[in-house]
């Protein structure tokens, strides 16, 4: 008899169930379609109300129908994933709904914008004649935004230029493990070296009977990766030894860390640039040259190797001081203690950190523009006043938009990666 009432009861559970998921389901479909409606045709099911009130409508019935659907375990997983993460409570509720309204409102017009209206097909401007974009002008640009002004027909260099460091870049990853340990020293030291001498010979060429190209020729996204990768390797070595030299018992040290990272973050970029594309040839001896890209490159590096050590010196103050402790215990000294103890534990910590640090490198690369390098945003710029082009400067904005968060998306996306891997419970 127990057992019975047990069932009847889960029967009646069940059904209660059922019953709100049905009705919960057709009330936010309900407000999906009455939005639609709204959206589109002009009407709502509820326009015989006043304006004031079906206006609301839409979303007082999707709150309603994630009210009746929001169960506690259902046993359906998909559903109980949905109610943990966009449906916990009717303030959640709202806001998730606000924002599938936004994308309802939003996506068709981009969409007819983006594809369904443009014109892809043509080589003249005459070929742009609908309302959406143009991506015409970017195919007949394509060439100048990958690799600015340089010769149509050395461009083969840049790109066996880049192909080789990718190649020597990704020989890390299958180094045998007796050498792992002096991966830092390739990455940090050599590769640069080994890039450098590359872009030296083949794309500045003058040697082995290759074209001179003056790197005021060189441009485009081919450019922005030359700034950035060079930045990139050079500012964190650069920013580790300012955030030890800031933590130093020494007070020359300390106080010249201190003087350099508040200087550098204390002035803009843009200064930072112009001072250096500008200003400091003033300053050299007669018959004293830096080509531009160095002094850019050595700029952008000293900029955000301050952010870098801050960045650093956050980690460095997380870890306990019985790790210094225990290190010193064992017969360690300064640097042995950093290498092997403290920096691999504090640069664990602060790997977010030095991912915004560099994803915002990347995208400071366009200011380069103020000093005369196009890189792919200054040939946008250039690009969108040529009197052929007049008025396609959103397509050109949105290409490059899209470039940079590619880049970013995936530097974002390693950056997670290596959290996990070296993720260790506190």
């Amino acid at each position: 008899m127990n057992s019975k009432n047990f069932d009847l009861s889960k029967s009646k559970i069940q059904i209660s169930r059922n019953t709100s998921l049905i009705i919960g389901t057709l009330f936010f479909f309900l407000g999906i379609f009455d939005f639609c409606l709204n959206n589109f045709l002009g009407t709502n099911i509820t326009s015989f109300l006043p304006r004031f009130i079906n206006f609301f409508t839409p979303l007082i019935f999707g709150v309603i129908g994630l009210h009746f659907i929001r169960i506690e375990f259902s046993g359906i997983k998909i559903l109980d994933s949905l109610n943990k993460n966009i449906n916990p409570s009717n303030f959640n509720a709202t806001l998730s709904l606000c924002i599938i309204f936004l994308i309802i409102f939003a996506l068709p017009p981009l969409l007819n914008w983006f594809i369904f209206d443009a014109n892809i097909a043509g080589d003249t401007k005459e070929a742009c004649t609908g309302g959406g974009a143009c991506w015409v002008y970017i195919k007949v640009w394509f060439n100048r935004f990958m690799y600015g002004m340089y010769p149509n027909a050395e461009q083969w260099r840049i790109n066996i230029t880049f192909i080789a460091v990718l190649g020597f870049m990704a020989a890390g990853f299958f180094t045998p493990a007796k050498f792992r340990n002096y991966l830092s020293f390739y990455y940090t030291l050599i590769l640069p070296i080994i890039s450098f001498i590359l872009i030296y010979y083949l794309i500045s060429g003058g040697s082995f009977g290759l074209e001179w190209v003056e790197t005021g020729a060189w441009g485009g996204l081919s450019l922005t990766f030359i700034v950035a990768f060079f930045s990139l390797i050079f500012c964190f070595p650069i920013g580790m030894m300012l955030a030890l030299g800031r933590r130093s018992d020494l007070p020359i040290v300390k106080y010249s860390s201190l003087s350099f990272i508040e200087f550098w973050r204390g002035v803009p970029l843009i200064t930072v640039l112009f001072m250096s594309a500008v200003m400091f040839p003033m300053f050299l001896p007669d018959g004293t040259y830096v080509d531009k890209l160095i002094r850019v490159v050595v700029a952008i590096t000293l900029f955000e190797a301050a952010y870098t050590a801050e960045v650093i010196r956050g980690g460095l103050q997380a870890l306990p001081r019985g790790q210094y402790d225990a290190a010193k215990s064992l017969g360690m000294g300064y640097w042995k203690l950093h290498i092997f103890v403290i920096l691999p534990q504090a640069l664990k910590l602060v790997i977010p950190g030095i991912a915004n640090t560099f994803l915002a490198l990347v995208k400071d690369t366009p200011l380069i523009f103020v000093v005369g390098l196009l890189e792919v945003v200054g040939m946008l710029n250039l690009a969108k006043t040529n009197p052929e082009w007049l008025g396609f400067s959103m397509e050109g904005y949105v290409f490059a938009g899209i470039i940079f968060w590619i880049i970013c998306y995936s530097m974002s996306k390693y950056s997670q990666k290596l959290e996990l891997k070296y993720k260790t419970d506190r």
